[in-house]
């Protein structure tokens, strides 16, 4: 009997703007995954729109923002006629809701409360500001990944907890009804040395060059987003945050420096001692910011004409066909549970 594919699944975010430290952080490296995994694993990219209104939205926006997130990845690269490539919509496939609802009955209320997301969220915004959904949320990402007898996953600090749950109610459930269920995920040691070291680069927001690059920073001065206009991202640039120390290094000391460097590294694909060498040690920072700037705005023109061009008959056409997929296997793992657990005859 032929084995099926080891699986990898990664979600594409379905609300709010994406920015360059998303494209260089998150889907490139998806894309990447995808081009050269694909074939010898099972690759799953899904739209977590469940997810996005664990928090408040703007919900008239919501149905245009996951197309757009879609055709963001088309056009970045990833190879739709790839058959071990499946693109879906989380709600599409009913599965995910109707296990999350099982799984809850398995989880205790502390174990989400240690969550330290949701500890987070709750210091700042205070009980009756923060949603069930958000309690909940590890539940359903816990669905997410079991639906599909998932192996890995590429899951950033922020996600360990999350990934470690997704693991514990695997085990629980397997433990409880004494057959395998699930497939568990592998550990976080193992998601890290499966997808190396670079996994989760962070870049750095422009005006406080101390945190990485966010969608939800309000001011938007300091992020430089898919959509903006070359002449938008060159301003941004040339604002960006140096010091007073008059010489071009890189160092803890120049953070802002250090992080147009990095930059121009990254989207002038030369390694960092190229930019260094070139620029290190100049007593002007105008340079390197028109540098970087010039990069960007190459960076973004030829983006933005890829995205004009994708097809949506295309890319719809892939999520029908993957979707239809994705409902036979995840309806094929939901029928286990609700068979152990006596809501469906057992045979």
């Amino acid at each position: 009997m032929k084995m099926a594919k080891q699986v990898i699944l990664t979600g594409i975010r379905a609300n709010n703007d994406l920015h360059i430290g998303n494209y260089m952080g998150a889907m490139l490296p998806m894309i990447d995954m995808a081009t050269k995994r694909a074939g010898e694993y099972q690759v799953n990219l899904f739209v977590p729109d469940l997810h996005s209104f664990t928090t408040p939205i703007d919900h008239s926006k919501l149905q245009e923002a996951i197309m757009n997130n879609l055709r963001v990845f088309v056009a970045a690269g990833l190879p739709l006629d790839n058959p071990d490539v499946h693109i879906y919509r989380q709600s599409y496939i009913p599965a995910h809701s109707e296990l999350t609802i099982v799984l809850d009955c398995f989880t205790g209320v502390g174990e989400m409360g240690r969550m330290t997301q949701y500890k987070d969220k709750i210091q700042k915004n205070g009980d009756d500001r923060v949603s069930v959904g958000l309690f909940n949320y590890p539940v359903l990402m816990a669905a997410d990944i079991l639906l599909y007898n998932t192996s890995y996953i590429p899951v950033g600090d922020d996600q360990t907890q999350h990934l470690e749950f997704a693991r514990d109610i695997a085990l629980r459930l397997n433990a409880n009804f004494n057959q395998d269920l699930f497939v568990v995920p592998k550990s976080v040691k193992k998601q890290h040395a499966f997808f190396g070291k670079d996994q989760g680069l962070r870049i750095k927001d422009l005006i406080d060059p101390t945190k990485k690059m966010s969608k939800s920073d309000e001011s938007g001065r300091g992020v430089i987003f898919l959509n903006d206009t070359p002449e938008i991202a060159r301003k941004k640039i040339t604002s960006a945050t140096t010091d007073s120390l008059s010489r071009v290094g890189y160092n803890t000391d120049q953070p802002g420096i250090s992080n147009l460097l990095e930059l121009l590294a990254l989207f002038s694909s030369r390694s960092l001692d190229e930019v260094r060498k070139e620029f290190e040690g100049q007593t002007q920072y105008g340079p390197l910011k028109e540098a970087l700037a010039d990069s960007v705005a190459n960076f973004l023109t030829d983006f933005q004409t890829s995205l004009a061009k994708v097809d949506d008959k295309v890319l719809k056409s892939k999520l029908e066909t993957s979707e239809k997929a994705m409902n036979t296997a995840a309806n094929r793992v939901l029928f286990k549970v609700q068979q152990a657990v006596g809501l469906r005859p057992r045979d």
